[in-house]
This record gives structure tokens, C-alpha cells and sequence, in this order.
């Protein structure tokens, strides 16, 4: 089984650089998108067999997430059941007959860590989302989770560790997260690989010098590592500020 995740940054945007393109590329049975920045009716995608479910933010032209799948959820919920963290379209989970799947886009903590406080609460409380899940049944977490975890995650740590997404707090929510029973897929295949990154910022020609950062993942439950095959970063796929990420299990 192929999984994709990709923040789009707008997906009509991407859609005018190739995004049906690689879709179509891709192969996947599931598809997963984060910062759509759109609202029901502003796009028709024909995607011959896949169902499509969308969340759109109450905010116009603002984040929001996609998921496009060849197999039909057994349910799907839309934001995780808090009503001041779900006003923003930023998490979809379709529960499989053997996984969930959760697609998600992480706030940014902003400019000035304006919204530092807000992303502390919503990292406890999507925990504990994650945690309810997967006292049921494994878990899938695909999509921009807006960190870069380790040093080795970002182009230039030391210069960074007061910007958002990269602070002590934001690092240490994703530690707390892992050690609840969660692996970054990636790092499970390559805990060593360097200069793989997911996201470039549009400035100074930041992606064609590869200074970048992995904000973008797949984490599963620890007790699906014996379904891994494989992880990937698609850093030659154009279309967004980030790339595509993807996961493949096991037959």
C-alpha cells in the first residue's frame, strides 16, 4: 500500500504547477493534502476512483486539508471533537478495518512566536486525540506537523532556535508525542541520512541551495514497524514551498 502526504500551499496554485500530474504519478491508494485554501464549491477535481473528503477552515482562502482514497473508509471524522481546534479544517481521520489514518496540518506558532501559546495547547490535545485512537486500533499521522525535530532536520539549527517551528517547546511536544508509542517512519529507515528536507522557504533561493527543513512526515503506531517497506521525501517534485512525502507498507 501507497501512501502520499503533501502540504500543497494552495491548491489551486499547485494545480496551475502540475499537481494533477504527479496525482496522477503517484499511483497511491491514499493521498493526503494539508493548506488547501479553499472552500466547498471552489474546485471540482475528477480523480476516477477516489473518493475525495474535504475540511474546510471557516476562515476563507485558509488552511484546510484534503484525502483522497481507493478504499472506503469503514468512517471519517472531521477535527478531533474540540470545538476551539476544529474552526480551521486541519484534521481528517478515516478509520480503516485495520489502521486509522490522520491527516493533519499543524499550526504554525507565527511570526514572533505570536501563537506559540494556542500551538501548546493544540499539540496536548491532538495527543490525546492520537492516544484514543490508538488504544483502538493503529495509527497513520501523515502531514506538515509545522517542526523540525532533531538538528539534523533543519539546514542551519543554531540560527533557528527561536523561530517558529523549530523552538524548544515545539521540539519537545514532538518528543512527547514519539515516546507515547509513535515512530517517524522516516528516521525509522534513515536516522542518519542528512540534508533531507520537505520544506524551502521562497527566499533567497533557498530550495536550489537545499536550506531547508523536514516539517512534513508519516508517523505510525510502533506496533505497525513490522508493516513498513519503505519512506520517502520527493524533493524533485516542484509545485508547492514543500514537497511530497510517502509511505509504503507491506502488502
Amino acid at each position: 500500500m501507497k501512501l502520499v502526504s503533501w502540504n500543497v500551499n494552495g491548491l489551486r496554485a499547485c494545480i496551475n504547477k502540475g499537481f494533477l500530474d504527479f496525482f496522477r504519478e503517484a499511483d497511491s491508494d491514499i493521498f493526503c493534502i494539508q493548506e488547501i485554501k479553499l472552500q466547498e464549491g471552489q474546485i471540482d477535481l475528477d480523480l476516477e476512483g477516489y473518493r475525495q473528503y474535504w475540511n474546510y477552515a471557516a476562515k476563507k482562502g485558509y488552511s484546510g486539508t484534503a484525502v483522497f482514497t481507493r478504499h472506503t473508509p469503514l468512517s471519517v471524522q472531521y477535527g478531533i471533537g474540540k470545538q476551539e481546534h476544529d474552526q480551521e479544517g486541519r484534521v481528517i481521520t478515516l478509520e480503516f478495518e485495520d489502521f486509522f489514518l490522520v491527516n493533519v496540518y499543524t499550526p504554525n506558532s507565527q511570526r514572533g512566536l505570536a501563537r506559540l501559546a494556542y500551538r501548546m495547547e493544540w499539540e496536548d490535545a491532538f495527543r490525546d486525540y492520537l492516544k484514543e485512537l490508538d488504544s483502538g486500533k493503529p495509527v497513520i499521522i501523515c502531514g506538515d506537523l509545522n517542526v523540525a525535530h532533531k538538528e539534523i532536520d533543519i539546514k542551519n539549527p543554531a540560527s533557528n532556535r527561536k523561530s517558529a517551528g523549530f523552538t524548544d517547546e515545539e521540539r519537545a511536544k514532538m518528543t512527547e508525542l514519539l515516546a507515547q508509542g509513535f515512530t517517524d517512519t522516516f528516521r525509522h529507515f534513515y536516522p542518519d541520512k542528512k540534508d533531507a528536507y520537505t520544506w524551502w522557504s521562497y527566499f533567497s533561493n533557498a530550495r536550489e541551495r537545499n536550506v531547508g527543513w523536514r516539517i512534513d512526515y508519516f508517523l505510525v503506531s510502533d506496533r505497525l514497524q513490522d508493516s513498513l517497506h519503505d519512506a520517502g521525501i520527493l524533493a524533485d517534485v516542484m509545485g508547492s514551498d514543500h514537497c511530497p512525502v510517502t509511505l509504503e507498507l507491506k502488502k
